[in-house]
């Protein structure tokens, strides 16, 4: 067992619903991470999170826990505006980052990001949770093999029970949407602000979800975004609950991206990934755990996947994270650079569908 000078020491940069529900219950599992420093808004809660977690420092301003001298990493779970101020802070302290999606808000602070914790060596992740499960990493692999030759088209759809979250109404976590914490102990509820309000959100379902798809897909492909065209709904809501993107590519090719908040509450979600290439197809389906493989030579694969395969894994990131920065790994399964990718998609697509153009990413 790990003595307490060679565990990893974790600072937490926001303390809502899922970094308490999923990310720091598994954390604290861990022998060779220690819960050392907390920072969030609101004294009682602060101290509520201090207790039950164990941390030995808390505090309501980042720039004091990040003015620690012990710290190894940083886990940033704040409003979606937050992400780049809080990140690129604790990059530029030397320190390793688990960030949560979406990666920033403007492509510009992406790229800032990245570049930083290239420059300095750092790790950085994005809890991805839908990558860690195996016949994900396998569908990674076989792209990386070049199963299906030079990529021409992908078609990338997501969908999610969250209509009521980007409405700004109440929105318990136990239902489909939020019943993957790893501890299944719920000290907050999910504030709407942070999913309805334009100024804390910065943007609707892209942002919200999509993140996770495009990131994916990015990740998957390696596709460089070139230009985007795009429209968006809110029926009800002040932020995007729907998305439809036309996307080119810098290799040439084109694709189509959507995204619908709008599943019923007691149904999950659906995440279907196609990429068709010179030599065949990949299919991918979260909802149905299925990956296939029909390639031009009849060389046909499909995978077996047992049911419930492609249910979001909400403990893979953080002990990804903690094996990065424990260096029992040095493989990333959500590393920044496809946030990045994903975060240029969406901040053309928000400008295309203001101008009513296609716009450059």
């Amino acid at each position: 067992m790990p003595n307490a000078r060679t565990r990893k020491k974790l600072g937490f940069i926001g303390a809502g619903w899922w970094a308490t529900s999923n990310h720091m219950d598994v954390f604290k599992q861990r022998d060779d991470m220690e819960m050392t420093a907390v920072c969030r808004l609101g004294s009682e809660e602060l101290q509520q999170v201090k207790d039950i977690f164990g941390f030995k420092y808390a505090t309501e301003d980042y720039r004091e826990l990040l003015a620690m001298d012990d710290l190894d990493a940083v886990i940033v779970t704040t409003p979606h505006t937050l992400h780049y101020e809080h990140t690129l802070a604790s990059l530029e302290r030397g320190l390793h980052v688990m960030c949560e999606k979406p990666l920033a808000t403007s492509a510009g602070h992406a790229r800032s990001m990245v570049e930083e914790a290239v420059k300095r060596d750092l790790h950085l992740l994005i809890p991805y949770g839908y990558h860690y499960a195996p016949f994900i990493q396998e569908a990674k692999g076989l792209m990386e093999k070049g199963e299906i030759g030079e990529i021409e088209f992908i078609l990338c759809h997501m969908a999610s029970p969250i209509r009521k979250l980007i409405e700004g109404k109440p929105f318990l976590s136990t239902n489909s949407a939020g019943k993957d914490g790893a501890s299944g102990q719920v000290l907050f509820e999910p504030d709407p602000a942070t999913w309805a309000d334009p100024t804390v959100a910065g943007g609707g379902y892209a942002f919200a979800q999509m993140s996770h798809s495009a990131g994916m897909a990015f990740w998957l492909t390696g596709l460089i975004p070139k230009s985007v065209s795009a429209f968006t709904s809110a029926p009800t809501s002040k932020l995007d609950l729907y998305d439809a993107f036309s996307v080119q590519f810098e290799n040439g090719a084109i694709g189509t991206f959507s995204g619908a908040g709008n599943m019923p509450d007691d149904l999950g979600f659906q995440l279907d990934i196609r990429v068709f290439g010179s030599e065949g197809v990949l299919s991918m389906d979260c909802e149905r755990a299925r990956l296939a493989v029909q390639r031009h030579d009849g060389r046909h694969y499909e995978a077996d996947p047992p049911d419930g395969a492609g249910e979001y894994r909400g403990d893979g990131p953080p002990n990804n994270f903690a094996d990065l920065i424990s260096k029992k790994t040095m493989t990333n399964w959500a590393p920044g650079w496809a946030g990045m990718r994903a975060i240029e998609m969406i901040d053309a697509a928000y400008r295309s569908a203001l101008s009513g153009k296609t716009e450059i990413v």
